[in-house]
């Protein structure tokens, strides 16, 4: 058996190759760790450099607090990573407020309490969201309120240009308040677009009251209208009534006249035939003819109720007691 002994000379040869081959893995490790980490910063830079603009919104950028751009369009866009720049969503979608009841004052001096609604939103245009941004600081709540009291001072400029008739009435066609609510709309537009960058969809009139002042006074103008209308009807009746008398008071004298001049007409041609008739009848025989006028007579004076005490020698009883005189023959009257 043969027995060898390393000496430090032959031993050190292997342990300077067992160093100088273990760091080639180690730098494999360390190279793919700085890989991954600068992937991940990378990765880290780029996800913080993506932004979302979400559909009904606008998204400004604002670069140490100053806007710099507005994005509009929904989908994904670039921009630096903070604190460089920052997003800022402002809302476009279509927002609701209420006056609540303002007193404001009519043409005609009276005044009653409105209360209107409007439909806002931030219109999508670059100036105007910056405009909003600078206004309200990107808070709804604070520009419904600044909304609120531009439609209570608005009420009051509109409806002073309208009678308390042309808002309340009976009479639907004197009623104006779709024109009030299109003047109030486009002062609200001009006022808020030029200072606030928000645009008024649509307004309206959302309850009307009257004070008891205004109230009373309403109901004595629409009585006096009332009777004033009653009036002029009356009137009006009044005179067709009496032109309709008129009228038929001129075709009666009209009538009456005609009538008469034909009555008279048929009188005159009566009595000419009955004294025609009279005449032949008397030139046939006298005194049947004086008879029978005697009974005529006696039957037009004397009714059933009447009673008569006369002497019976008088005409025309003697011709009933005496009888009819004697004729005269022609051979005696002649001489």
């Amino acid at each position: 058996m043969k027995i060898h002994a390393i000496t430090p000379t032959d031993a050190a040869p292997n342990a300077v190759e067992r160093r100088t081959q273990k760091p080639a893995p180690l730098r494999r490790k360390r190279a793919l760790r700085l890989g991954a980490a600068a992937f991940l910063v990378l990765l880290a830079v780029l996800t913080a450099s993506l932004l979302e603009v979400r559909a009904g919104s606008a998204t400004v950028v604002t670069r140490f607090g100053d806007p710099v751009r507005v994005i509009l369009t929904p989908g994904l866009a670039w921009r630096l990573p903070a604190p460089f720049e920052t997003p800022l969503d402002v809302d476009l979608r279509i927002h609701s407020t209420s006056s609540g009841l303002q007193d404001v004052g009519t043409r005609d001096g009276l005044r009653i309490l409105v209360q209107a609604w409007a439909i806002w939103k931030v219109k999508s245009d670059d100036k105007d969201v910056l405009r909003f941004i600078r206004a309200v600081q990107n808070q709804p709540d604070e520009a419904a309120r600044q909304i609120r009291t531009f439609i209570g001072s608005a009420l009051e400029t509109t409806t002073s240009n309208y009678a308390l008739s042309d808002i309340v009435n009976v009479d639907s066609k004197k009623v104006r308040i779709a024109q009030l609510e299109q003047q109030l709309q486009a002062q609200l537009n001009a006022q808020l677009l030029n200072s606030y960058g928000i645009e008024i969809v649509q307004t309206g009139i959302e309850r009307l009251t009257l004070p008891a002042v205004t109230l009373n006074a309403t109901v004595d103008r629409m009585r006096a209208e009332r009777e004033t209308i009653a009036a002029e009807r009356t009137a009006e009746g009044k005179r067709l009534a009496a032109e309709i008398h008129s009228k038929a008071d001129r075709d009666a004298r009209i009538l009456e006249a005609d009538a008469s001049v034909k009555a008279a007409a048929i009188t005159a041609a009566a009595q000419r035939d009955a004294a025609g008739i009279y005449g032949k009848a008397r030139a046939s025989d006298p005194q049947l003819y004086d008879l029978l006028r005697s009974l005529d007579t006696l039957s037009s004076i004397v009714n059933p109720s009447t009673r008569m005490v006369l002497r019976t020698d008088a005409e025309p009883f003697r011709t009933l007691v005496q009888g009819p005189a004697p004729q005269e023959s022609k051979e005696t009257k002649q001489p």
